[in-house]
């Protein structure tokens, strides 16, 4: 398939895209850079610069490419700054997002994946969260992703636009290539291996008196491979709507520091911080469906398996992409 891939210089873009490559697609990524990196995009893909905000631009670069699908990376992805900035992640990942879809009418392109969040579920009712659990987000980033499932809903009812909605927590992990390289880092595997490195005196634990067994949150996490095949298997089925993604297991705060000081062997300082406000206790997902449907099976379920993989990214390039 000849796949039209935004956000394809950031982080889950980059290694998607680089899977798409390896089982012989096509792929033209479109990207503003602003906050990926060139770098990140794999030589064999056609990379051509753009903003969503920009409708004619999409529209343009849509119609040069052809493609047979869509998957949508791009946007703004921090939840602290869109409770400053609620604008900008409307514009960008709402009506940015519904220009793209606009030109996949215009140009004829029938399938988008879309990389969606639980963040969509806000504070959720049950653990581990299942695809009909209510949607009530908590902040701007939440509230945008989920105002473009809803349009993507109607072009689907309107236009015959088929759309898939894949919501995931923690990404993490690497490829050998491609890696986490965000500014700044909000992460905590890549927070904590910049202790490891020593490029930060410690790593700060934000609450030790949540309703868990070792008083940190607990999360899940799953490795930016398995997300990729996800998004293929995803885009090359017949099935529509939402799916959940993740390893069904949860991991505290402390233990994924553990495990990066298992796995790095280096001294690791931690302070304990303030609670960040709106952190839940646990945010655990059920993938029963995309596992059923989607044939989808997470290959990198091991925390230190995971935690392997950007280890060895992080020596590799310990400045990220930055020659």
């Amino acid at each position: 398939m000849k796949v039209f891939l935004t956000g394809g210089a950031g982080y889950i873009g980059s290694v998607t895209t680089e899977l798409l490559l390896n089982e012989g697609h096509e792929v033209v990524v479109f990207d503003n850079l602003e906050r990926g990196h060139k770098a990140a995009v794999d030589k064999r893909a056609k990379l051509v610069v753009g903003d969503l905000r920009d409708p004619g631009r999409i529209q343009r670069a849509m119609k040069n490419a052809k493609p047979d699908a869509v998957m949508h990376f791009a946007a703004y992805a921090l939840v602290g700054e869109s409770m400053k900035d609620p604008g900008m992640y409307f514009a960008n990942n709402a009506t940015g997002a519904t220009n793209l879809v606009e030109a996949m009418v215009t140009v004829g392109v029938p399938r988008i994946v879309f990389s969606s969040t639980c963040a969509t579920y806000g504070f959720p009712e049950r653990i581990p969260i299942t695809e009909d659990t209510p949607q009530r987000p908590v902040n701007p980033y939440g509230e945008a992703k989920l105002m473009f499932e809803k349009v993507l809903l109607w072009y689907e009812k309107i236009h015959g636009i088929q759309p898939v909605f894949l919501r995931y927590f923690n990404a993490c992990g690497a490829t050998e290539k491609f890696g986490e390289d965000h500014d700044p880092e909000t992460h905590i595997i890549p927070n904590v291996i910049k202790v490891a490195l020593k490029q930060q005196p410690q790593v700060n634990i934000f609450g030790d008196d949540y309703d868990t067994p070792d008083g940190t949150c607990i999360r899940d996490y799953i490795h930016i491979v398995d997300l990729g095949r996800a998004h293929i298997l995803a885009l090359t089925g017949k099935a529509t709507g939402p799916f959940n993604l993740g390893t069904g297991k949860g991991f505290s705060v402390r233990e994924v520091v553990d495990v990066v000081r298992k796995v790095t062997r280096r001294d690791i300082p931690e302070v304990i911080s303030p609670r960040r406000p709106g952190d839940p206790d646990r945010l655990v997902a059920s993938a029963l469906k995309a596992k059923k449907i989607l044939k989808w099976t997470p290959q990198y379920s091991n925390l230190n398996d995971i935690v392997e993989s950007a280890w060895a990214w992080h020596q590799a390039h310990p400045d990220g992409y930055k020659k």
